[in-house]
């Protein structure tokens, strides 16, 4: 018989509340969610006030069964699932299935996995909070809704395999109207012309910038946009009459960003590190649900990472002001802490993600981790720390130099006092756009050169994963726990490809975009799906009944359903002719299809000829070993590589490679061939020959590197058990 049993959904996390909760309490895991709607129906009666029927989840019949038992053998349960809408709902349905009053006192959560929090959790239980689980069972259902009656109309009217979603479809359509917009763009020319001056009898050198002409005390920007202007204005100046006009000095401060939400840990996770959403969301809840840190056992290294929120505990910021005094000093410390305000209410009860043991710095532990906890812990570190020190300082100063009416500017910075750059380097922050002397108005200057610059305007970048998701934060299109599960399935489901970081819609992504558009305007919607979930958000609030969402939504969706089943046409996605022989059964022509799994080649006498090959998408380079074209292609792990485009048909060419060889570009030290690499997103040129010492010279570094990072583990482990050795013999004898 057990006092008390603590449920929580993951193993990970119950061994590390173990640690902190004596002998009266029993640790169990839920292994996430145990009972949701039927994957084989609708399980919504739409009739009924849009009844849900859940259902005991596939596989979860033992871990059920286990629960139940330690129920039954226990005084007291109590339900400590994650502090949101979704840790509630699993809360809900663990005290349905163990037969638990909801209003009771069952309920416990903590935003940090930390002695003092799961322990004040305990002796302060709750009920279960049932506009949290209201909440979370709307949206549940509204998604089922929209994907169990959208699906199907794309399965019928396209292919099979497809799917539609409330955020997913949104997010879809925001990279195919980014791609509308790079196609319809017209690159337009200008100029920039550039003059190098020098202070007289001095060596100190700068550029300036033509700003436009002077008009009294005002200077009216002017635009060069062709040759002809940039020609005209360049024989129009004097090089003997450059003289300073205007010298503007000052000051500015330049504050800490707020701790990391979801979001933007994510965002700073793929432009610092590289990571996907996928892989930081992943990394994070290692961190959260405990490490094994040595001499401290499972360690939850940072607080819950689903959050929107950027507000602070008192006890952080009374520990991270020590920390901050600790490492940098007290000029670094802020007399008073900093606090950053939330959107809205709904926020107010969760946390920035943020350190949950100041005593354990990530250097200090580095070697308990992996190399990808160790980065993104350090960088919730000291992002965190950041946050809570004193601004950065900068002298500013902008400088104007006439030549006759004609003004060129310049404005520069630099860094007076570092502030919280000496815990996070911003790299917007403090960079001296140009290293000017100090100089006084009317002073003259020597010229030294011209530099005119031919430029033309670019199109859009295509979204980024972390520019995707920050959008998707702006426009106010689904939840911290939902963009990277959307970003995945667009991917898994080829509605759009990775071209090194960007994010490019395919020709099945705006095919199916366009259907949503032309029949489901509020799918597809950003401001629809932005109200609802503001509308989902009252519901938590208990400022709306859930029902009533669902009945305003609903009836002209489904009407919508019926109307279009009717209206659309089946679409096939358009096969080109390759105008190339079929290689098994020498008849045939083989075309390029489209596929559950994308582009592929397929011979047209299927099902009598069933011959298929990958895809290869032309590339601009040519084969190093026969001269003829090189093909992109896509592994059964959707990771491109690269081929001959006579692979397969040409027995004396068998070239494969991961890395894009480029024309033309031979390695100055050892004569092969150079290619294109792909490292955090960022290409960069090497050589292709793995034996070539410019690649032997960093293999052996980073060599190096692991082994001594190896010798200085396996020293202090050495060291340690030394130290330990007599209590570790003591523990033997008893």
């Amino acid at each position: 018989m057990y006092k008390n049993l603590v449920i929580v959904e993951s193993p990970a996390k119950a061994k590390t509340i173990g640690q902190y909760l004596g002998k009266d309490y029993k640790i169990a895991a839920s292994v996430g969610h145990i009972r949701d709607l039927p994957q084989s129906t609708l399980g919504v009666d739409v009739g009924n006030d849009f009844k849900p029927r859940y259902i005991n989840m596939r596989g979860k019949h033992k871990v059920i069964k286990e629960l139940k038992n330690l129920a039954e053998n226990s005084e007291n349960v109590l339900l400590a699932t994650d502090p949101d809408r979704e840790g509630e709902a699993i809360a809900w349905h663990l005290a349905t299935i163990l037969k638990i009053d909801s209003a009771s006192d069952c309920r416990i959560a903590f935003n940090e996995i930390t002695p003092k929090a799961v322990k004040h959790a305990v002796e302060s239980p709750r009920s279960i909070d049932m506009d949290l689980v209201d909440a979370q069972q709307a949206r549940r259902i509204l998604d089922r809704l929209v994907g169990y009656e959208l699906s199907p109309l794309l399965w019928k009217k396209i292919r099979k395999g497809l799917s539609a979603g409330r955020v997913q479809s949104v997010a879809t359509r925001m990279l195919v109207e980014k791609e509308r917009a790079i196609e319809a763009f017209k690159p337009e020319e200008y100029w920039h012309i550039f003059v190098e001056l020098k202070k007289q009898a001095t060596s100190e050198n700068f550029k300036v910038r033509y700003q436009g002409e002077k008009n009294g005390d005002k200077v009216k920007r002017t635009d060069i946009q062709n040759k002809e202007e940039a020609d005209a204005l360049v024989k129009d100046l004097n090089p003997n009459a450059y003289v300073v006009d205007k010298v503007k000095k000052g000051q500015r401060k330049k504050h800490p960003k707020p701790p990391f939400t979801t979001s933007t840990l994510q965002q700073e996770a793929s432009s610092r590190l590289g990571f996907t959403a996928r892989r930081t969301m992943r990394v994070a809840q290692q961190l959260y649900e405990g490490v094994a840190v040595e001499g401290h056992g499972l360690v939850a290294l940072v607080t819950y990472i689903r959050t929107d929120a950027v507000r602070i505990s008192e006890e952080a910021l009374v520990e991270a002001k020590k920390k901050i005094n600790q490492i940098y000093g007290s000029d670094y410390a802020l007399a008073k802490p900093r606090t950053f305000k939330n959107k809205n209410e709904a926020q107010d009860a969760h946390e920035a993600i943020r350190p949950a043991h100041f005593d354990l710095d990530p250097n200090s532990i580095r070697s308990s981790l992996t190399d990808e906890q160790f980065k993104l812990y350090d960088l919730i570190w000291k992002r965190f720390l950041a946050s809570q020190m004193k601004a950065c300082d900068l002298n500013t100063v902008s400088l104007d130099v006439a030549n006759g009416t004609h003004i060129f500017r310049v404005n520069g910075e630099t860094i007076i006092f570092p502030g919280y750059l000496k815990a996070y380097d911003d790299a917007q922050s403090g960079q001296s756009k140009e290293r000017l002397p100090e100089l006084e108005e009317g002073e003259k200057l020597d010229f030294l050169k011209l530099d005119p610059q031919q430029k033309f305007t670019q199109p859009p970048a295509r979204y980024t994963e972390a520019s995707l998701i920050k959008a998707m934060e702006v426009e106010g299109i689904g939840r911290p726990s939902t963009y990277a599960p959307t970003i995945s399935t667009i991917l898994d489901r080829h509605y759009a490809e990775k071209e090194g970081r960007s994010l490019k819609p395919t020709d099945l992504g705006v095919l199916v975009t366009e259907m949503l558009e032309e029949n489901f305007e509020n799918i597809v919607d950003m401001q629809f799906t932005a109200g609802m979930e503001d509308e989902l958000d009252k519901v938590e609030a208990g400022k709306k009944d859930w029902v009533e969402l669902l009945q305003g939504f609903y009836p002209d969706f489904h009407e919508a359903i019926e109307k279009a089943d009717d209206a659309i046409k089946k679409v096939e996605l358009p096969e080109e002719d390759l105008h190339r022989k079929c290689p098994k059964c020498k008849e045939g022509n083989l075309f390029l299809k489209h596929g559950r799994y994308g582009k592929f080649v397929a011979c047209d006498r299927f099902p009598e000829c069933d011959y298929t090959e990958s895809y290869g998408e032309p590339t601009p380079s040519h084969c190093p070993k026969c001269g003829s074209k090189v093909v992109r292609r896509k592994s059964k792990r959707n990771r491109y590589f690269y081929t001959c485009d006579k692979l397969g048909d040409d027995p004396n060419c068998d070239f494969i490679s991961w890395n894009l060889p480029l024309d033309g570009e031979n390695c100055p030290t050892c004569g092969a061939y150079m290619v294109q690499k792909v490292s955090r997103g960022q290409t960069y040129k090497a050589c292709s020959n793995p034996d070539c010492p410019t690649n032997q010279k960093k293999k052996t570094t980073k060599k190096s590197k692991i082994a001594k990072a190896s010798e200085d583990t396996k020293a202090s482990k050495a060291a340690k058990a030394k130290e330990n050795q007599p209590k570790e013999e003591a523990d033997e004898k008893n």
